[in-house]
């Protein structure tokens, strides 16, 4: 019985020890970087009025709210549903909401890791389990599929759905994997089509090569794939030479792939997070070439290789912690309405008006406390009508408006700077959110305010 235990636990760590690494680095982030942008913001209100609204579709923000186009309610309702005993748990608590904010936070990270794993399994069976470590290692240093895997984007709720696809893709169920980007296309992220379209059109031609080739051949034939069978199964490919970087058993994939990045880029507005579904096929592609290398790396020319491929790893490893860094302050809206939280305790009924830039910058329902706190986020109120208005505090862009006074200040990111000294890159902060006080309540400056630059 003595030993059957830690082989029980070695075997557990071998399955799930890159999915508990991916996981943490994951969770480090959403802890670290909680508050979410106005690209998240549909999917995020729409989370919070399903786990405190309920059925109360009235109190629901997108009827005040609906931005410039509507969005699907799916993914939200999907992980609301998943994350609703913490959340009934934390309410019944009254622990504040910031907390179910991580919650479904966390719970989305977990379906996008969970999707990772399918893949990375797979993974794992084509091409050996060097490339399945280095292709964990790869995503691990990488900063924004693990920072934007928990952010509910509808990039990331297709993203789910994408490496699914390319999980039944290396599996050879070509059914399913059309299946999942056609799922994706209608429901989360119709430019999805860029990437089905190229990936159908390579199945289909699987299908006709193994249809011409059979004829030709006399027998039921699919040349790439005994070519594939040849190379990784027998292991055999040593006997005629090794290749180059590019193993040609990703080829097949990284093509269509390829295309769909190439056809996202003639549209005029660029984001990351729109081709962010090209990252793991990248980096399964990355990860035979990194495999490749380690496998040679005692042979003359490719242990240089191996030691720049290792240089470019620390590279990377630096980037995500500078962009971590400039990440992190770069929620200036979410950190103001904390502090305000934190300053103010007295029971005394208090209104705050949250602008446009502020909400778009880290400040959702989530962040909302319960009475005497209430909130006003109503838009394209001119600067001078606020001295009218029956506010007490303000989190406004502006520095200075008539009838408040600015009470603090919260520096955002502005700009990286490039400096003669270790280390050789600073982040440059300026105050983003100003915090107003309504000058005619002779409450707020009895507290103590640290005051603006």
């Amino acid at each position: 019985m003595s030993r059957t235990k830690p082989a029980a636990a070695g075997g557990w760590l071998a399955g799930w020890g890159w999915d508990l690494l991916l996981g943490s680095i994951a969770a480090f982030y959403a802890a670290m970087a909680p508050y979410t942008k106005v690209e998240e913001s549909f999917n995020v209100q729409a989370m919070h009025d399903i786990l405190y609204h309920t059925y109360h579709i009235e109190k629901y923000d997108h009827l005040e709210f609906p931005g410039v186009v509507p969005r699907t309610f799916i993914g939200a309702f999907v992980i609301s549903i998943l994350s609703s005993p913490a959340a009934f748990i934390m309410r019944f608590f009254h622990v504040p909401k910031f907390y179910s904010l991580l919650t479904v936070r966390l719970l989305l990270g977990c379906v996008t890791l969970m999707s990772l794993r399918l893949l990375r399994v797979q993974v794992k069976k084509k091409f050996g389990h060097h490339v399945e470590a280095f292709f964990a290692i790869l995503t691990a240093i990488q900063f924004h599929l693990l920072f934007y895997s928990t952010r509910p984007l509808p990039n990331i709720f297709a993203l789910v759905l994408v490496n699914l696809a390319y999980s039944f893709w290396f599996k050879g169920n070509n059914l399913r994997t059309l299946q999942a980007l056609i799922v994706a296309a209608v429901i989360f992220r119709c430019d999805m089509i860029l990437l089905l379209g190229p990936i159908g059109l390579a199945l289909l031609l699987a299908g006709l090569t193994v249809l011409v080739d059979s004829i030709m051949w006399r027998r039921i034939l699919w040349p790439e794939f005994e070519v594939l069978w040849f190379n990784s199964v027998l292991n055999r490919s040593s006997e005629w030479g090794v290749g180059a970087l590019l193993d040609r058993r990703i080829v097949p994939y990284m093509l269509p792939v390829f295309l769909f990045v190439v056809l996202y880029s003639k549209l005029p507005h660029k984001e990351l997070r729109f081709i962010i579904g090209s990252i793991p096929m990248l980096n399964v592609s990355a990860s035979l070439a990194a495999s490749r290398l380690y496998n040679n790396r005692k042979k003359a020319g490719w242990n240089l290789l191996y030691i720049f491929m290792l240089g470019a790893f620390l590279v990377s490893l630096g980037y995500s912690a500078v962009t971590f860094m400039a990440s992190y302050n770069n929620y200036p809206g979410g950190y103001a309405l904390k502090a305000l939280h934190e300053a103010d305790s007295s029971v005394k009924e208090k209104i705050v008006h949250i602008d446009a830039f502020t909400a778009m910058s880290g400040v959702s329902r989530f962040c909302e406390n319960e009475y005497p706190w209430r909130y006003s986020k109503e838009e394209d109120i001119p600067i001078e009508e606020f001295q009218t208005r029956n506010f007490t505090y303000l989190l406004n862009e502006h520095r200075s408006i008539s009838g408040y006074k600015c009470l603090f200040a919260v520096d955002g990111f502005s700009r990286a700077k490039l400096q003669p000294k270790i280390p050789p890159l600073s982040l440059v902060k300026e105050p983003k959110v100003f915090a107003h006080g309504n000058m005619r309540d002779p409450d707020i400056f009895s507290l103590n305010w640290p005051g603006c630059p």
